[in-house]
């Protein structure tokens, strides 16, 4: 008789998920394939959803003044995008299921492997976008209808690799959509400074999604599903590095837009710059052909991204 080994498969774990993580190790056996289905064993989707609501904060709140209530903003944006992350990636799955099952990377995750239904990622769906709305009617009503807006890019973005070979832009607009919703709850209104600090986002969206896709090109390719890392292909370099411009350019133009003169705006201003010395090295170690190395560095944009969190934080309360 075998031993009772299993392989990660066979235990439910998902291929690129970080190994010993605490779904895995922690969660109760009953959540887990509910909570693979959210990416709670991959929290980096999370970090990025909830990074751009960090700059819309610290910016408005440097732009004016820092209030208590940001700190309310601050808590209820990173439990909404947990929540609507999971629920995000919850749709993504059951529109994805059968892409996921030809792909080796994916064909793991709940759905393609048996863990769940259709039917119950379909109910969890639901259950996270409830509590999500209960967050969200706490905010200005600006930021409500803002989010409830928001819906639109995060349903369309799964069907976009189908009929665009920039599926990462429709990626960038729901990614980012807190820099716009987190700016009217503290404002209680839209501004220009907030739409070129989503850009912002959106553009840093596509450097790191590219790094990421080329994970998964030689399986892309054969079943058909587009993306920019199949598009710009041995080009890649030369688009980050436009990419890596783009969103240093359009962060210093939001913040140029928003904080007043003084000393608030030169450590604003130092904010896109250190995050972009660290987007530059990541395009040092890369190696588009080394699904390690891009899955590494598409990681490590939290760090990016929350080094220029940290300078308009700072900002905000000089």
């Amino acid at each position: 008789m075998q031993g009772s080994r299993q392989t990660p498969e066979a235990q439910g774990i998902v291929a690129d998920a970080v190994r010993g993580n605490w779904v895995d190790r922690l969660a109760p056996p009953a959540t887990r394939p509910y909570l693979r289905l959210s990416r709670a064993d991959r929290p980096i989707g999370t970090w990025l959803l909830l990074i751009p609501c960090w700059w819309a904060v610290a910016l408005a709140a440097a732009s004016d003044a820092p209030r208590w209530e940001d700190l309310w903003l601050v808590i209820g944006a990173a439990i909404g995008a947990f929540l609507m992350r999971g629920a995000g990636c919850t749709w993504n799955d059951i529109t994805d299921r059968d892409f996921d099952a030809a792909v080796a990377r994916t064909r793991s995750r709940p759905i393609p492997s048996g863990q769940v239904t259709v039917k119950q990622a379909l109910a969890w769906l639901v259950a996270q976008a409830l509590v999500s709305a209960l967050i969200l009617v706490s905010f200005a009503p600006a930021a409500i209808w803002l989010g409830v807006a928001s819906l639109i890019p995060v349903a369309v973005y799964p069907f976009a690799k189908r009929f665009t070979w920039w599926p990462q832009v429709f990626l960038g607009i729901a990614f980012n959509w807190g820099a716009l919703l987190l700016w009217a709850a503290h404002k209680g209104a839209l501004g220009w400074p907030a739409v070129v600090l989503w850009l912002s986002g959106l553009v840093w969206t596509l450097f790191y999604d590219t790094i990421y896709a080329h994970q998964d090109k030689e399986d892309d390719a054969l079943i058909g599903v587009k993306s920019t890392a199949r598009l710009f292909a041995e080009r890649t370099p030369q688009w980050l590095a436009g990419f890596l411009i783009g969103t240093v350019a359009l962060m210093e133009l939001a913040i140029w837009l928003a904080v007043p003169a003084g000393p608030k705006l030169w450590i604003a201003a130092l904010a896109p710059l250190a995050m972009g010395a660290h987007l530059l090295w990541q395009m040092t170690r890369l190696d588009i052909d080394d699904t390690d190395i891009c899955l590494k560095l598409f990681r490590s944009n939290r760090d990016a991204g929350l080094i220029a969190a940290l300078f308009l934080a700072v900002a905000a309360i000089v």
